[in-house]
């Protein structure tokens, strides 16, 4: 009987946060990838608890850390910026250190396009197609106006207008093509989803 009692124990384990088990992280330290370089340390703290068997095992406050792994800065032309996290340790209020490595499922978008990729765990910034395009029209237009203004004093009308639009476009396609795109930022107290990617034993 008592080795059938000390079999089960071995066979059930100890307690364990599971295998996709969510917990939602609080930035502390501002990470952007204008700046970031590989091996900068990223301070967080749960922002939710983690429950394992009706009981709270990961309060709220927790200190996490974690370094950069991958950081690439957005291009001038083509090049989308690319931020990945590696979290490493999770410090529980009573000193125990637990090595994990959950992968980030999601992210505050700082109110840009920046998404996590859920295969790489990786944040990515999303395209300034658009934006670029606004940018040249707005600088077409004002070159528009002041052509015709132009146009008006010197005769030339429409036709001062037009090559006005033109070298508004013309700037608005240099600007863009000079202007760096988004970065992607955590900004200190956001949030950010990540997801166990395997069980970490709790003793």
């Amino acid at each position: 009987m008592l080795t059938s009692l000390v079999l089960a124990l071995v066979l059930s384990g100890g307690p364990e946060i599971p295998e996709g088990a969510h917990v939602l992280l609080r930035v502390i330290n501002t990470v952007n990838t204008a700046t970031a370089q590989v091996g900068d340390f990223v301070y967080m703290t749960t922002a939710s608890p983690i429950s394992v068997d009706g009981r709270i095992a990961v309060p709220v406050g927790t200190h996490v850390q974690g370094v950069v792994a991958h950081a690439r800065r957005s291009g001038r032309v083509s090049g989308r910026a690319e931020l990945a996290i590696r979290l490493e340790t999770l410090t529980l209020h009573d000193g125990q250190v637990l090595k994990f490595s959950p992968k980030v499922a999601s992210a505050d978008s700082g109110g840009t396009e920046q998404r996590a990729s859920r295969e790489e765990g990786t944040l990515k910034q999303g395209s300034d197609v658009g934006r670029d395009a606004v940018r040249v029209a707005i600088l077409a237009g004002t070159g528009t106006a002041t052509g015709a203004s132009i146009g008006h004093w010197t005769n030339g009308g429409w036709q001062g207008a037009g090559i006005g639009a033109g070298i508004g476009a013309g700037v608005g396609m240099a600007t863009a093509l000079l202007t760096r795109g988004r970065e992607v930022e955590l900004r200190a107290g956001s949030t950010l989803d990540v997801v166990f990617s395997r069980p970490v034993p709790l003793d």
